[in-house]
Parts: C-alpha cells; structure tokens; sequence
C-alpha cells in the first residue's frame, strides 16, 4: 500500500476511531461513575487499532475496530460508515455482513432500520444480486421512506435487467417524486424495447413504440433515425427522408449519422439535386464536416473535381478539419506527378497518422471517448450524452 492509498484508509478510519473512542471512554466513565469532562479510560484494543493504522496495516485495524464496536444507539451510525468503506474498497461481503447484522438489530429505531436497508440494498447491487436489491429498495416505498433513493436503484436495477416496462414505469413514479424531468430518458427506454422485439424478430412492429418515443421526448434522436432504418428497410424511402430531416431540428451534433442514410434514400428515389441542396443547407449550418465532404463528393461527380476542390477549399478556410485537408489532397493528388505527387502522399499519409485510432465520440458527462456510437455511455451510464466529437480532429 502506497503513502497516498494509506492516508486515504486513515483519513477513512477516522471517525471510526474517534467514535469508537469516544463511545468506550464514555461507556468506561459511566462504568466508573466519573463525572468530570472527559474523564475515560479507553479500551486497549482501541489503541491497538491505532496501532495497526500507524504502522500501515489497516486491515489488521479494521478487524479490531470490528470487534470492539458493539452495535448500540450510539454505534449505528459508525457501523454504517464502516460497511460504506468496506463497499466503496470492493470488499462486499464484509460490508454485507455489517449491515445485515444491523437489520437483524430488534432495537435499531425505525430511521436507523431503513438506512441499513438502503446500504444492504447497495451492497447487493454490487455484487449483482439484484433480486435482492429489488426486494430491499421494495421494502423501503412501502415503509416510506428513502423513496427517491430507492426508486432511482430500481430504475438502475431494470436497466440492467433490460426489463424496460418496469424502466419506464418506476421512472414515472421518480419523476413525479423529485420533479424532475425524465422524459429524455424514458424515450430511450421505449426505444430499448424496440430493438429488444427487432433482435428477436426482425419484422417485428415497433413503429407504435418509435412513436411513444418521439412523443415523449421529441427531440428523440435515436427514434428518428430507428424509423428512418426501418422505412429504409421496407422501401419507403419518402418516409426515410422526411425521418432524416427531423434530426437536424432535433440535435446538430448528431448530423454525421445522418448524411449517410441520407445519401442512401435520396439515391433511392434518384433526387441527387433536392440532396444537393439539402447537403448545402447543412453545411451552411457549420455543425460539422460530414455535409460539406458529401456535397463535395457529389459535386465531383456532377461537375468534376476542379470544382469540388474549389468548394473545400472554401470551406476549409472557415472551419478547418483534418478530414477536410485529407479530401483536399485527394482532389490534389488527380493532376499531380512527381516529386509534387510524392509530397501530397507524404501529406496525406501524415493527415491518415493524425486521426487514425482517434476517437470519433465523446461522453459530454464524464469524458468517456470511443470508435462507436452508443446512447448510454458504458462509463457513466448516462443516456444521451454521448456525441460525435467536433473539431479539427473530428467533425
């Protein structure tokens, strides 16, 4: 164990120690029926726990601070503090043990009680045993107390278990118990049990589920775009438009998962000018590069690549972006022979270096950054925030 990681374990150990000395020169001055202030003699074993502190072996320590705490009304709280310690140190058993023992206590007042059983709850939530977790947090709505809390585990806890009905029911119930504003959160719910009735069936209806979404929240991005796949899959490529365009009022950092389908359905119903057009008025917006790539790669089709070039060119001197100079040395590389040539692939290689391996998303909550998309960020597990990244090195 290092200085840092040790001081931490004492700072931790703290009010363990303080209480539990405090709570023996009491318990020794009542005993001796002293009556002056601070008049105590303390139990051996809580210096011995000390002593195990100050020679850098806590565990040692615990185990005496254990053993000489006896669960009594001014304990509790010392006891649920030590189970936390244990928790948060990975050791779940220990702190199982701890609180189990309290709940078992016949003379724990009714506040102390319903703590303990929020701490257990914890516990077994750590250890993955969420049936008992459930039943605890349960325990606690009926009694009345710690709700919020314990309806935020349980919708934790369904979200682990993919239960999403119970998800967006108990979502509800700790919406209209804290105030706040959930709905984001639940359209993802609805769109979870959607792709849980795809992966099972393909050809499942999910639409009436897609449409709760938008109507629950409907700024709902990933409902969007899942109507859009869909239409897409069925042939419906006017309805795949018209779902593609409601992202662009929805949420612009999302647009890069947008062009691509976009390309796909207007090539479909062969109206590369309204895509033209409408990839122009995306870019205009300047919320990434993905449109002005697009519209550039169209436009190199149409007209050629002098044009195209020209056009990125432009662009670039507003908002440049490594992608951006990439293409730019595509177009460059046509007419090029040489030792120019061989320059621009040098450029091009380095440009390649720079955002390969680069992640291409990033949790606004906690930081977590990746190559892939997902709505619930694995590190925070918040929904929502998880975003392509904008930049020079991105979009």
């Amino acid at each position: 164990m290092g200085p840092e990681e040790l001081f931490l374990v004492v700072v931790a150990l703290l009010p363990v120690a303080a209480a539990s000395g405090w709570y023996f020169g009491r318990r020794e001055a009542m005993r001796g029926g002293l009556e002056r202030a601070g008049g105590s003699t303390m139990s051996p074993d809580y210096f011995r726990g000390l002593n195990y502190l100050l020679h850098d072996r806590p565990d040692k320590a615990i185990e005496v601070f254990l053993k000489v705490l006896e669960v009594e009304a001014d304990t509790v709280e010392t006891h649920l503090a030590l189970g936390s310690l244990f928790r948060r140190r990975g050791e779940v058993d220990r702190a199982i043990r701890i609180h189990q023992n309290l709940v078992a206590r016949p003379t724990l007042e009714a506040s102390q009680r319903a703590l303990a059983l929020l701490e257990l709850g914890l516990d077994y939530m750590r250890s993955g045993l969420f049936d008992r977790a459930e039943s605890l947090f349960a325990e606690l709505l009926d009694i009345g107390m710690y709700e919020q809390q314990a309806l935020r585990h349980l919708v934790d806890i369904y979200q682990q278990e993919q239960d999403w009905d119970k998800a967006i029911e108990f979502s509800r119930r700790l919406e209209a118990a804290t105030g706040e504003n959930l709905n984001s959160v639940r359209a993802h719910f609805l769109c979870e049990k959607a792709q849980a009735e795809l992966d099972h069936n393909p050809r499942a209806d999910v639409q009436e589920l897609l449409d709760q979404a938008l109507s629950t929240d409907r700024k709902c991005v990933r409902a969007s775009l899942m109507v859009a796949d869909l239409s897409f899959a069925k042939g419906e490529y006017e309805r795949t438009i018209q779902a593609l365009k409601k992202v662009e009022h929805q949420d612009l950092d999302f647009l890069p998962e947008v062009v691509p389908r976009l390309i796909k359905a207007y090539r479909a119903v062969e109206r590369i000018d309204d895509l033209c057009d409408y990839l122009a008025s995306l870019a205009a917006l300047r919320a990434g590069i993905s449109p002005v790539l697009a519209l550039a790669e169209l436009t190199a089709e149409r007209v050629g690549e002098e044009v195209a070039k020209r056009y990125i060119i432009n662009e670039l001197k507003i908002r440049p972006t490594i992608r951006g100079i990439d293409r730019l040395i595509d177009y460059a590389l046509t007419n090029a022979g040489g030792e120019s040539r061989e320059d621009l692939l040098l450029l091009k290689e380095t440009a390649l270096r720079l955002i390969a391996g680069k992640a291409s998303y990033k949790c606004g909550n906690c930081g977590f950054a990746g190559r892939a998309m997902h709505w619930q960020c694995p590190s925070c597990k918040s929904w929502n925030t998880v975003k392509p990244i904008h930049g020079i090195e991105g979009e």
